[in-house]
């Protein structure tokens, strides 16, 4: 009987794998490649984390500069109005009357005022439940726009800003990046275009009828309201009063 023929290696020659070792070698990496990408996913957490608690702990002694629609409305229209001031060189009725007409119980909630959110969930999507910090969160260190992940790092900001900024603080930021107008940024610049006075010298209707525009500042006109417009300057009007009253307004004021 003829024997069978046997291949030998050449002297040298480097062994071939062996059947499915390619397969097993991949396996073992894709750990490894996991592992890596998530380390470099964790790193940019971690940086992104570390920016915003830096950039948070110098606001709340370095007014900030702009913000990311400030820059992006400023391009758009060539320039924008704006002239940051503190909030002592406002008058008080601005600040009683945007509390008022945005968030009644700022001085009462962390952050998130839960009734509100409620009553929006119960009203269905018409109703806005965002309290001035919310809104300070997305105009400072956010962006414009609805998506989920804009709102999930709202959420995570939100008290972080409620535990070190002051609530006088809040509101001082908000009344200076705060949008009255087309192009038109801030408490002092708003007064001085639609009322050719500055900030501190409003008087209750003219700081109401600012208030009465946040909501939709590119159409609404503080300077010639319309009888909506009116309406809703004269309940932040008699908001600010309430608040005052009442003691909501006390963790901003003097």
């Amino acid at each position: 009987m003829a024997k069978q023929a046997q291949t030998v290696p050449r002297k040298g020659a480097t062994p071939g794998p062996k059947p499915g070792a390619k397969a097993a070698a991949q396996a073992a990496t894709q750990p490894g490649l996991i592992r890596r990408v998530l380390r470099w996913v964790a790193r940019g957490v971690l940086a992104v984390t570390g920016l915003y608690l830096f950039l948070i702990l110098l606001y709340t002694f370095i007014n900030p500069p702009t913000d990311p629609y400030i820059l992006a409305e400023s391009r758009r229209l060539g320039g924008v109005e704006r002239q940051w001031v503190p909030l002592e060189a406002m008058a008080p009725e601005l600040a009683r009357s945007v509390v008022a007409a945005e968030d009644a119980n700022f001085c009462l909630h962390w952050g998130f005022d839960m009734a509100a959110i409620r009553l929006a969930l119960d009203e269905g999507g018409g109703r806005g439940a965002s309290t001035l910090t919310q809104q300070v969160v997305k105009n400072v260190f956010l962006w414009q726009g609805r998506s989920w992940v804009r709102k999930a790092m709202e959420a995570v900001i939100t008290p972080v800003v409620e535990l070190v900024w002051s609530k006088r603080r809040i509101i001082e930021v908000y009344l200076n990046v705060a949008e009255f107008g087309e192009g038109v940024f801030g408490a002092e610049a708003a007064a001085q275009h639609h009322f050719r006075l500055s900030a501190a010298e409003l008087t209750a209707t003219q700081a109401s009828r600012l208030a009465a525009v946040l909501p939709d500042p590119k159409g609404r006109d503080a300077a010639n309201p319309s009888s909506f417009v009116r309406k809703r300057a004269a309940a932040a009007r008699d908001g600010a009063e309430t608040i005052l009253a009442d003691g909501r307004a006390a963790c901003f004021e003097d």
